[in-house]
């Protein structure tokens, strides 16, 4: 069986934990070390038991907790190699534990298959993951200002999404944020809006994705009852009803089963 648990989702820390069988990936590190140990207790496991971590981008609320996690496991950390680049500047004496996934490639970590495509956001290198077992697959798509053409290419056909919801456009525009802010997290190389998520919903539930989970909600500018509420719409219009919920923000999440649509019983 091949599962999913996001730990922590948001602008103030993000991490989650793909597992199947003996094979364990955490996929970012942006909540402390202590939170991610504990995080993996729950689980039945301690941070020795991870097989790899792969890290999305060089933001804090993506790799706060990294450099203190790998002093007490051994996996190593893949990223593209701007992004590598980048983690060894800000996280001296961690290069000898990177290695390279550049966009567009794939690897084989345990029993994952693990497909890296880029995003546009204002981190070098930043990317998202599409990870296939035997079971099925699941992209993690966040931090991006738009869904580019690699991402929507190497997600066709996953089982699961966790796709990033981050605001509430009106919201936003209207909340206490300074203007510079604002056009940074509106730009292309900013974070995807409900009304972008809920579009590409719509595109993943009608390439066969079974599961949406929303992720990296501003706690500012967004609430979870209105990312929901805008991508069950949009899914509703379209005749479409994959099971949707919304990551929570810091705590860990519920377990998320990857299947194939045709095997799948919920």
């Amino acid at each position: 069986m091949t599962t999913l648990h996001t730990l922590s989702s948001g602008s103030s820390g993000n991490a989650l934990l793909l597992s199947c069988g003996e094979s364990h990936i955490l996929l970012d590190a942006g909540i402390s070390c202590r939170r991610i140990t504990a995080a993996l207790g729950e689980l039945g496991l301690r941070p020795e038991n991870l097989t790899a971590i792969l890290i999305t981008h060089t933001h804090a609320d993506h790799i706060a907790g990294l450099q203190t996690l790998l002093k007490r496991c051994s996996a190593p950390v893949f990223a593209t190699s701007r992004a590598a680049r980048d983690l060894g500047w800000r996280l001296p004496g961690t290069e000898a534990r990177l290695s390279s996934l550049e966009p567009g490639t794939s690897r084989q970590i345990g029993d994952f298959l693990v497909t890296s495509f880029p995003t546009s956001h204002d981190a070098p290198g930043s990317c998202g993951f599409r990870l296939d077992t035997s079971d099925g697959s699941a992209g993690v798509l966040t931090d991006t200002g738009y869904v580019t053409d690699e991402a929507a290419d190497v997600l066709a056909g996953v089982d699961l999404a966790v796709l990033e919801a981050n605001h509430d456009i009106e919201t936003l525009c209207s909340g206490p944020y300074p203007y510079y802010l604002k056009q940074r997290i509106l730009g292309i190389q900013g974070h995807l809006s409900n009304a972008d998520a809920a579009r590409f919903a719509v595109s993943l539930a009608e390439d066969g994705a079974a599961e949406i989970v929303l992720a990296h909600l501003s706690r500012e500018n967004n609430t979870p009852a209105m990312a929901q509420a805008a991508v069950e719409t949009a899914l509703s219009a379209a005749g479409l009803a994959p099971l949707l919920s919304v990551a929570p923000r810091d705590s860990l999440g519920p377990a998320h089963v990857i299947c194939r649509r045709n095997v799948c019983k919920r």
